[in-house]
């Protein structure tokens, strides 16, 4: 077969409801970059590009597929420009780079690689740069002529730093001083890379130095759970529905809020997971993106879930995302964890000196799912960690043992409560 002339091609299935991309070597693209973007769904742009994320008709796809392909482009082209002057760079603006999705080395990569930039990844990198790193001397260096001797005089002033409002407590084995010199080192690994001769000065440096030892949530057992939506707990149709997409199907805060009713398939039942909230907790810079580990992901839709999404729809009306008010908008950042507290003391749960917070409900379904014997591969897939392999044939036993936690769920909330509180409207 020929090939084709054009610089894309844009497919629609009969049966689908989105378009798909495949980028020609005739577009002027490298042919590593096209075959990166063979049949890809355009729900996979980049961030900067999310406006051309989900094409209503070919001739919107047309205009997303040219956007595309001029966006690649100009990373490709910044890309070269930073060669020629790499190995006069200093420490500060080789890491400032990083701190903005225009100017990172990696987002070229990664676009190419159809991984776009988390803004929330980015964010986190301005912090470091900003509160901990463009300050110090160790900016003013050449980054070719940084040594390890160099590194270890900052980690030492950066160990000694003392932390914000605390006097007395320094940043030497907290989060942040793991995450600085993990963003730091990331970035000595990709300068490594654009000049293989150099000797990365962290090369003979050990991990263990800054390893993040992420402090680990605690799970609430199925008879918790199940308290949970004991009449009197869950006084709303809008925190029945936001509390069984946490528990039942294991979305995330950002994940439960980007849901729009096309994700919802209520034949299958499936949900799909296609996009989730970067900077969820800031109102003001919240954009759509992909979910955590920019892979779509199907998930459990129980039928508690299903009744009480259809009740909230019944009670505020249809709008563009799942969970809204009758005004269309959504829930705050807070509303989650503000909610969450009252949910755990109407239970009458105690949490016995435990961290049980909103994610913990993502710990939970997964204690209770490996409890009752699945395979704890699956269950990374269903949650959507990262690098984790897909492993369907366990779909079965997975979607059964939700289905059966459901239906102990839907007794629950079935049960007479004396002296219980009038719910509340809306």
């Amino acid at each position: 077969m020929p090939q084709s002339q054009k610089p894309y091609v844009i497919y629609k299935r009969k049966d689908w409801k989105t378009f798909l991309i495949t980028i020609n070597p005739v577009s002027g693209l490298p042919s590593r970059v096209c075959e990166e973007w063979q049949r890809k769904s355009f729900q996979n742009l980049p961030n900067e590009l999310a406006v051309h994320a989900n094409p209503k008709t070919k001739a919107a796809a047309e205009i997303a597929s040219v956007a595309l392909i001029e966006y690649l482009k100009k990373k490709q082209e910044e890309g070269s420009a930073k060669r020629v002057v790499i190995l006069d760079i200093s420490v500060g603006a080789w890491l400032e780079k990083f701190t903005k999705v225009e100017t990172s080395p990696r987002t070229g990569i990664n676009a190419s690689k159809n991984r776009p930039y988390s803004v929330d990844t980015l964010d986190g990198y301005r912090s470091y740069y900003n509160c901990h790193i463009k300050d110090d001397p160790i900016t003013a260096l050449k980054m070719a002529e940084t040594e390890e001797e160099d590194i270890l005089e900052y980690i030492t002033r950066l160990s000694l730093k003392k932390k914000t409002g605390k006097k007395d407590e320094t940043l030497g084995g907290s989060r942040t001083f793991a995450g600085v010199i993990i963003f730091i080192k990331m970035a000595f690994k990709e300068y490594q890379r654009k000049n293989r001769s150099w000797i990365n000065p962290f090369l003979y440096m050990e991990d263990s130095f800054v390893s993040i030892n992420s402090k680990e949530r605690d799970a609430l057992s199925e008879d918790e759970v199940l308290k949970l939506f004991m009449p009197g707990v869950l006084r709303r149709t809008m925190e029945l529905a936001v509390c069984s997409a946490m528990f039942l199907s294991g979305l995330r805060r950002s994940e439960i809020f980007a849901l729009k009713p096309e994700d919802l398939d209520f034949q299958t039942p499936k949900v799909t997971v296609r996009r989730a909230w970067q900077n969820f907790d800031n109102k003001n810079k919240r954009v759509e993106g992909p979910p955590k580990g920019k892979k779509t992901r199907k998930v459990s839709f129980d039928p508690v879930l299903q009744e009480a999404i259809k009740k909230l729809w019944s009670e505020n009306g249809k709008h563009e995302y799942v969970f809204c008010w009758k005004d269309g908008s959504m829930p705050g950042p807070s509303w989650i964890r503000f909610n969450f507290k009252r949910w755990l003391e109407r239970a009458d749960i105690n949490l016995d000196g435990r961290k049980i917070v909103p994610h913990s409900s993502r710990h939970s379904l997964a204690s209770l799912l490996e409890e009752k014997g699945v395979p704890i591969r699956y269950i990374q897939d269903l949650l959507g960690h990262a690098n984790m392999k897909t492993t369907k044939k366990y779909l079965h036993s997975t979607e059964k043992t939700i289905r059966d936690i459901g239906s102990k769920i839907s007794e629950a909330m079935e049960k007479p409560v004396e002296n219980a509180e009038v719910e509340l409207a809306g």
